[in-house]
């Protein structure tokens, strides 16, 4: 596996919430996407939440990541203590994510199911048989498309 870091929702704070994790680990923030760069806005969000934040990283240092994300009421997510988390698998093949995401998914609940997406070859989210939320990735070619 390539690498693990948290993964945090927010009810639509999640910009000021970087901002005092900014100051309190140094570093510099990075990744900033909006739900208004999506193209055709894909995920069809009500104006009123466009610039809210749909992701967001901060380095921790030595290979980790704090990443976070603004839940959107208007996408029917609800927040609440023990949805605010996520663990995110990086993983080192598309293989190997398809092995981790379904191992973590039997017995559990999957949100989204392991696909390609804009930013990854594969990439899904499901909640495991104990209730722990997990995204599993593989960034591969997609990650390079969408540096260039």
């Amino acid at each position: 596996m390539k690498a693990v870091h948290p993964y945090l929702n927010f009810s639509g704070n999640t910009e000021e919430a970087f901002a005092f994790y900014q100051s309190v680990f140094g570093g510099e923030v990075f990744g900033v996407m909006r739900f208004r760069d999506f193209p055709d806005n894909a995920m069809n969000v009500p104006e009123g939440d466009l610039d809210k934040i749909a992701h967001i990283a901060l380095p921790l240092g030595q290979g980790t990541v704090l990443m976070g994300t603004d839940a959107l009421s208007s996408l029917g997510q609800t927040l609440r203590m023990g949805n605010n988390a996520y663990i995110y698998l990086e993983a080192d093949s598309a293989e190997e994510a398809q092995g981790l995401f379904s191992a973590l998914a039997e017995g559990g609940h999957t949100e989204m199911p392991l696909q390609r997406v804009e930013w990854a070859e594969r990439y899904g989210v499901c909640t495991d048989k104990f209730g722990v939320q997990w995204m599993v990735g593989y960034t591969g070619d997609a990650g390079q498309a969408a540096a260039q």
